[in-house]
């Protein structure tokens, strides 16, 4: 049963019983996960129970209007991919489906072959959607920093490769920068959960209501600005990963619904009281010392326990002295083909400048000044100046008011004043007076 759901999960609306055998028993040969509705009421309790891909849909139901029946599953189900069956071939009823949220339309009777057809071409569009946002970039990101000659960079990425085709938790550790994100992304590439989504949350970004319905989906009305149902990160995720990135920041009022979920699998959608399962295994990343946000009641020491099942800590560049000329080249010889730009190589001065500097912004600030550098040099070889490692900004030193600096430097400069003085990020935003969705955004801006 659970391969017959991985292949695809199929709704047939029909009130003829004779349809609906057939169309079951054609789909099901197939290995299509399939249920059945005679009417309306039943497709909605059917929807409201389970999650469907592909939806069958006959145009005349009974008393009910197929094109009423579709609207109202646009707002129930919106992912869900609809095909219209209808006893009349005449093109207006088809563009009327079509301009009403329908995927395509079949004609009956139809031979066995258009009703697999259909069901193959329209189940690959919700797969390939499903997994577009995952898949966006992964092929050029997902090497950057994770070859190493350091042996501490090593040994963590071995310990990654072995634990990656079990279903253990992982908390990935290290500083902003190091690219916990492209480790978690590299875990799922190795596990054998590589053909499903890698689904992202990101922590900070929401208040605690709204990442709920981010996290488990929401019914729509459910609560203000609720104007449809949604899935939810968790469905997404259903037989691949969710990855979440700054579990140190997530809503401590939420932590309880997230430990229920990691031990159980169980979930229920905002206003909703129906009990869902997804199979899902989960990844999580910080830069927080958890242990002390435990003592200091900001996080929950069983919700701890069960994400750091295996710990893994990845080193700041500082300490990867192998690895800094060899990111660097490889950064370089990116961006010089991204934007046509003549640069090649490095002058023994910014080699030896790349190699002193501390990078407290790790990976994620050595990839933007090579980015930078190829942008500005106008030669092949990228000299020192190009870098900009010699300013006040770059150099670690505090701003000071009047310098010769852009306001963007001063934000910069302040905002991560302000973050290193404060114990969370709800109490640097309000210092900030700004809200914190605001100053996550500005963090990533800043690569804070």
């Amino acid at each position: 049963m659970q391969q017959a759901a991985d292949n695809g999960r199929i709704l047939l609306v029909d009130d003829e019983s004779a349809i609906l055998r057939t169309f079951r028993y054609c789909l099901e040969d197939e290995g299509y996960s399939v249920a059945t509705a005679n009417s309306a009421a039943q497709a909605e309790t059917l929807l409201q129970r389970q999650v469907f891909d592909l939806c069958f849909l006959d145009l005349r139901l009974g008393a009910d209007n197929g094109l009423d029946v579709l609207a109202q599953m646009r707002v129930q189900a919106p992912w869900m991919r609809v095909v219209i069956v209808t006893a009349l071939s005449a093109v207006d009823i088809a563009v009327d489906a079509i301009q009403a949220g329908a995927a395509d339309y079949l004609v009956k009777p139809c031979s066995p072959d258009q009703l697999r057809l259909a069901a193959a071409k329209q189940l690959e569009v919700r797969q390939l959607a499903a997994r577009l946002e995952a898949l966006e970039g992964e092929v050029r990101k997902l090497k950057d920093g994770l070859d190493s000659h350091c042996p501490a960079m090593m040994a963590v990425l071995e310990t990654a490769r072995q634990v990656a085709d079990t279903d253990a938790n992982i908390l990935i550790l290290g500083e902003s920068g190091t690219g916990k994100g492209e480790l978690a992304r590299a875990i799922h590439a190795w596990s054998r959960r590589a053909k499903k989504a890698c689904v992202t949350i990101n922590c900070p970004s929401l208040n605690a209501e709204l990442m709920e319905s981010e996290l488990f989906g929401h019914t729509r009305g459910s609560f203000t600005g609720a104007s449809e149902n949604t899935l939810g990160r968790v469905s997404q995720a259903d037989g691949g990963t969710l990855f979440l990135d700054e579990i140190g920041d997530f809503p401590l009022t939420l932590q309880p619904k997230l430990l229920r979920f990691i031990q159980d699998k169980d979930y229920e959608r905002i206003g909703d009281p129906v009990t869902r399962r997804a199979d899902v295994r989960i990844l999580a990343a910080t830069n927080l010392d958890l242990d002390e946000m435990v003592r200091a009641g900001r996080f929950r020491e069983d919700l701890l326990y069960r994400l750091n099942v295996i710990t893994l800590k990845l080193p700041p560049l500082r300490e990867r002295h192998e690895d800094i000329l060899m990111l660097a080249e490889r950064f370089l010889a990116r961006f010089v083909v991204d934007y046509a730009r003549p640069a090649r190589a490095f002058s023994d001065e910014a080699r030896v400048a790349l190699l002193n500097y501390r990078w407290p912004g790790n990976i994620r600030e050595l990839r933007n000044v090579i980015e930078r550098a190829s942008i500005i040099c106008p030669q092949e070889s990228v000299e020192l100046s190009h870098l900009g490692l010699g300013g006040e900004a770059p150099s670690g030193g505090a701003p000071r008011i009047g310098a010769a600096l852009s306001l963007e430097e001063l934000e910069k400069a302040h905002i991560a004043a302000v973050l290193a003085a404060s114990a969370t990020l709800d109490l640097a935003a309000k210092t900030l007076g700004i809200d914190a969705s605001t100053l996550y955004r500005k963090r990533k801006q800043y690569n804070l």
